[in-house]
């Protein structure tokens, strides 16, 4: 069993796909949070007739790789094959959909527990770039490559992203009190919106040209961020940064938002709110926000029709949380 967290990204989201970063460097800063997707792979005996079975929202039987539904299943089983009968599970501490990069979390922990299974160590690189692969060139998705690094190597990041496909990470200084300041701050808001990100990425994919120039930008915020983490980080400035970048984010793609979300962030801001955004490509899922303490309970009112959820910093990637049993 492996357990892979999810992740909120800050700034920058969008200069991860390789329609922007293939033309000038990406730069996306972003954080993992202690919200989990758990995979388990074990080793059916040989009475089982079907060769895989997989249990996620729904259970699907398979006898060959080909007939597999789940397409992250099915191309990871591809990528790096394990013989049946096997059995896959997986469940999530949040909904799918929900913009926290829960699918590219999926692919992640997947990947590892079929290297384990398969008796090989595999470093984070190596692993996020296999997920990458996975979601970008077999399936055929139109994302970009944040979630799976993120995934991969938990913590607090600033990721660059170059032409030549490469991934540079560095961890962020910040003291362990301002990562409690910035956590004790960070609120999200279930909106009750699901939406395929697929749709929101393909418009944007096929707007890059006529935004480059606001991608620009977000991505230059995101190395204003990374150096405001090793001097002079504040939650109040960090909550400035964030509603530059949304403001910035909604013109990227007509679906990112609606009148309905821009009236639920603009209540949050009314009430207290320093900051947010929509996580992950928009259109629903969880609004982010930064909220002083003695606000909160001033935006919880503002945004009474929502359920809130509360997450802390994760600093570890995807790990092995049960061993592989000969």
């Amino acid at each position: 069993m492996t357990r892979t967290p999810l992740r909120i990204s800050f700034s920058g989201g969008g200069t991860d796909l390789p329609d922007f970063y293939r033309q000038e460097p990406g730069m996306v800063v972003s954080t993992a949070i202690d919200k989990y997707i758990y995979v388990t792979v074990k080793r059916l005996e040989p009475v089982y007739e079907e060769s895989y079975r997989l249990n996620y929202s729904i259970t699907e039987v398979a006898n060959c790789i080909a007939d597999i539904e789940n397409g992250v299943a099915r191309e990871c089983l591809r990528l790096v094959p394990v013989e049946g009968p096997l059995y896959i599970g997986t469940f999530a501490d949040l909904p799918a959909s929900s913009g926290l990069g829960s699918s590219s979390s999926f692919a992640v922990g997947l990947l590892k527990a079929l290297h384990l299974m398969r008796g090989e160590r595999i470093a984070n690189g190596q692993l996020a770039e296999e997920a990458s692969q996975v979601e970008i060139e077999m399936l055929g998705r139109p994302i970009g490559k944040q979630d799976q690094y993120a995934a991969a190597y938990g913590g607090l990041n600033c990721m660059e992203f170059r032409s030549d496909d490469s991934v540079s990470i560095e961890p962020l200084p910040l003291s362990q009190d301002d990562i409690s300041a910035l956590f004790s701050h960070l609120r999200l808001f279930w909106t009750g919106i699901t939406r395929d990100s697929g749709d929101v990425l393909g418009e944007q994919k096929r707007n890059t040209t006529a935004r480059m120039d606001v991608l620009r930008e977000m991505r230059d915020q995101a190395a204003e961020l990374r150096e405001m983490t090793k001097c002079g980080f504040s939650v109040d400035r960090l909550g400035e940064h964030l509603n530059a970048n949304w403001q910035r984010k909604k013109s990227l793609a007509s679906t990112i938002s609606d009148q309905t979300i821009d009236t639920w962030y603009q209540a949050a801001l009314d009430a207290g709110a320093l900051g947010g955004k929509i996580c992950g490509a928009g259109g629903g899922g969880f609004l982010m926000l930064l909220v002083p303490p003695e606000r909160l309970q001033f935006v919880r009112q503002a945004l009474s029709g929502l359920q809130e959820v509360t997450a802390n910093y994760e600093p570890h990637g995807s790990l092995q949380i049960l061993p592989h049993v000969a």
